[in-house]
């Protein structure tokens, strides 16, 4: 039996070898196989067409089309190959890898052919029994399972369709599905794809300790956060909430600190991954927050022969590493300095203390200062006490001995010409005559020196105390610059904070900004557009007198910077406004806190000094641009307009102007008229505004007539009143005039009728 098998696999490679080789026989071939290969095969067999299958389908040499058309013949020979009982481990790993290569395939196909039935019933068929092998298979199958899982659900999810037109060069998903779809209705396998996806991330909260495991599904995952974003927050969330270093707290073997540090260092990768595609994006500061705690926390925990020092490299203890070393030894403990050579000397050689030719002949120049700092600094924290005080001392012998040798030169009686210990190597002194001059007349030539031509002494190289130059004046553009960097870096952290979790302190004494958290930040940045500039007048007489003239205040040319923060925090609500309406209620509160004040500030102002100056109305320029940005996306259902009107400290006549203008769409006709009249019952000194735009509607916008004629009739019912008595009633007809003459009878008929009740009351 097992030479016919040993012929048939012998073929069955020929066969491969000629696909290999030319990617258009494949169309041809898998079919053929496909009985040789079937479930009443030997295993041999079948556990190489299953890794024939998976190999072709995996293939970037066949096209998709012909993928396309081969899935479909050869779901039934892997439907059968999956319900065989007690099946190879092989066989099965295979067969998954093929079936999460063709699934994108299948969907493809029942996409543009809704009436098979019977393929997609095959296809949900194998992924049921995939499913069930995923908690209880062997690992290699559980693995094969996760990519199965990772590519259902990229393909239940809906991406990205690059050009409507052309469908079939778009990326398979749930986004090329139609709604009404009879065999793959959207909304049942996007909640699928939803419910295996909380499944695959399962694996992270149950702290699983099979690091295989953890590191396929994290591989899995980055094809997830790169291909679908709108499940990558949920996963990146997850990950960073993850802690590979939690089971080092157990005892650990050699086994388990292996399993720890494969994921210890796949979860770094994934999380820089995700990291260096969007260093901008809203998780960047946590991830690299969560990098640095994992590196520091493996070397604590893991890396304990890395912080162990290692064997000096020259013997510290005075004695030789080439001979052995003798407990009890006496150890010499001080350095020997050298003297100084013979003949002039430098300041290199004065600092010098080595006597290797190697380091006295580098030149320390040519290193950067930053390396030279990196390396000093670690070796002064390192060195021996004992040994920096002997060569501080040796070189203060040196000095003091190059101090008497100068001193004797210069009073002997045939002194060479003075040598400075400090003078350059280049600049030696080096005698070859006799002076013609005795020590006096050497000493009164000296005195006539200027300052310049005699070198200092080295008592007069003492460094004094140093201080940094003041930083240059910032120009008012950079000024500006740097300013709108530092609040585009404050908004960018808030989008990255957690919503508050403590409920703040109601009342009016509690304190605003107290918890570092997000709501914190909001009261700073509002703050800082409202209150920062407020009040900086310019001392200046010509730019005062300039203002009074104009009629308005000349305040620093920080309102340029305050709004600039406005301007962006006005993006960073219309971005969001239903979630972040908090946010703008408590900017426009701020504004109109501060445009009271500095009205009242003004008008003490102009009593005492006789001035007429004015101040710009910051809060009803940006509470109308709120509202232009905000009106556009409402629809007829909407509460978020009555919160804002609510909550807002001041309603104007252009900010009802504005919820006025909601009427002019007949869809949105009922949520102005609702907004105005919660204005009525609970803000009473805007009440007669707020009717008399009410009835302004009423009078000019026909669809808003029925809703603001209840209002009107209790609250203005004489507008309705006189509007009745203004108009001619339904039921009254005109009789319509005949212009035939009428007959002479009938006229004296008609005439005796309207005589006779003017006759009776004649007669009363």
């Amino acid at each position: 039996m097992a030479a016919p098998v040993t012929d048939q696999i012998t073929k069955l490679e020929a066969a491969r070898h000629l696909v290999l080789s030319d990617s258009t026989h494949y169309a041809a071939i898998v079919p053929g196989i496909l009985p040789i290969i079937g479930a009443q095969s030997h295993l041999e067999i079948r556990r190489w067409g299953a890794e024939f299958l998976a190999e072709a389908f995996a293939s970037p040499a066949l096209s998709l089309q012909g993928k396309e058309s081969l899935s479909v013949q050869v779901l039934q020979t892997l439907k059968e190959l999956l319900e065989l009982s007690n099946e190879d481990t092989g066989v099965l790993k295979s067969v998954i890898q093929a079936a999460a290569s063709i699934y994108g395939l299948i969907f493809r196909y029942i996409i543009n052919n809704p009436h098979d039935s019977q393929t997609w019933e095959r296809m949900v068929s194998i992924k049921s029994n995939i499913l069930k092998r995923w908690d209880s298979a062997a690992t290699g199958v559980r693995i094969c399972c996760i990519k199965f899982v990772q590519r259902v659900v990229q393909v239940q999810t809906p991406g990205i369709i690059a050009d409507p037109r052309r469908p079939e060069q778009n990326e398979i998903s749930l986004a090329l599905v139609p709604r009404d779809h009879p065999l793959i209705p959207p909304p049942s396998l996007e909640a699928e794809a939803s419910g295996l996806l909380d499944r695959l991330l399962n694996v992270f909260y149950e702290g699983s300790s099979d690091a295989v495991l953890v590191n396929a599904t994290l591989n899995c995952l980055s094809i997830l956060v790169r291909t679908r974003g709108s499940i990558a927050n949920k996963i990146v969330s997850t990950v960073l909430s993850f802690n590979p270093l939690k089971l080092a707290n157990t005892p650990m073997s050699p086994k388990s600190k292996v399993h720890i540090k494969s994921m210890e260092r796949t979860t770094r990768a994934f999380l820089m991954n995700v990291y260096r595609r969007n260093e901008n994006g809203p998780f960047a500061a946590r991830i690299k927050q969560h990098v640095d705690r994992l590196t520091q926390s493996r070397m604590d925990i893991l890396d304990e022969g890395s912080r162990k020092r290692g064997a000096p490299v020259e013997p510290t203890d005075g004695l030789d590493d080439a001979k052995r070393r003798r407990l009890g030894a006496e150890v010499n403990t001080h350095k020997t300095i050298p003297p100084l050579p013979p003949g002039p000397t430098s300041i290199a050689q004065l600092y010098t203390l080595t006597s290797e030719e190697g380091l006295r002949s580098f030149d320390v120049t040519q290193l950067p200062i930053d390396l030279v700092v990196r390396i000093a600094l670690p070796v002064l924290q390192r060195i021996d006490q004992g040994l920096l005080n002997d060569a501080v001392n040796g070189v203060r012998s040196r000095y003091l001995a190059l101090g008497k040798s100068q001193q004797s030169q210069t009073q002997g009686p045939t002194s060479l010409p003075i040598t400075s210990a400090l003078d350059e190597e280049d600049d030696d002194y080096e005698p070859d005559f006799e002076p013609t001059e005795d020590s006096e007349q050497i000493l009164n030539k000296e005195d006539g020196f200027s300052a310049l031509e005699i070198r200092q002494e080295p008592k007069d190289l003492a460094l004094g105390p140093f201080k940094l130059p003041q930083p240059p004046p910032l120009t008012s553009e950079e000024a500006e610059k740097l300013g709108k960097g530092t609040i585009s870096r404050v908004f960018s952290m808030m989008s990255v904070l957690e919503e508050p979790t403590k409920v703040p302190k109601p009342g009016l004494h509690r304190l605003a900004g107290s918890n570092y958290d997000k709501e914190a930040w909001i009261t700073v940045i509002t703050r800082l557009a409202t209150r920062a500039c407020s009040g900086l007048q310019d001392a200046e007489d010509e730019v005062k007198n300039e203002a009074e003239q104009n009629g308005i205040i000349a305040t620093h040319k920080g309102h340029s910077l305050a709004n600039g923060i406005r301007e962006t925090l006005w993006k960073y609500i219309i971005d969001d406004f239903r979630i972040r309406i908090p946010i703008a209620i408590a900017w426009l509160n701020e504004e109109w806190y501060n445009d009271r004040m500095i009205e009242m500030q003004l008008a003490s102002s102009n009593e005492q000094n006789g001035g007429s100056m004015s101040h710009p109305q910051n809060y009803e320029k940006w509470v109308l641009k709120l509202l232009d940005g905000i009106v556009p996306y409402l629809d007829a259902k909407d509460k978020v307009l009555i919160r804002f009107l609510s909550e807002i400290p001041g309603v104007s006549e252009a900010v009802l102007g504005r919820i006025k203008n909601v009427a002019r769409d007949p869809d949105r006709v009922t949520l102005a008229v609702n907004a105005i009249h919660y204005l009525v019952l609970l803000r009473p000194p805007i009440r007669e505004m707020c009717l008399d735009t009410l009835e302004d509607m009423w009078r000019n916008y026909d669809d808003a007539r029925a809703p603001t004629r209840k209002l009107l009739a209790k609250w203005r019912p004489h507008v309705l009143e006189a509007d009745t008595a203004n108009t001619i009633p339904a039921d009254v007809k005109q009789i319509p005039m005949n212009t035939a003459p009428m007959p002479p009878d009938e006229q004296s008929a008609l005439t005796k009728q309207e005589m006779a009740p003017s006759a009776v009351a004649a007669a009363g």
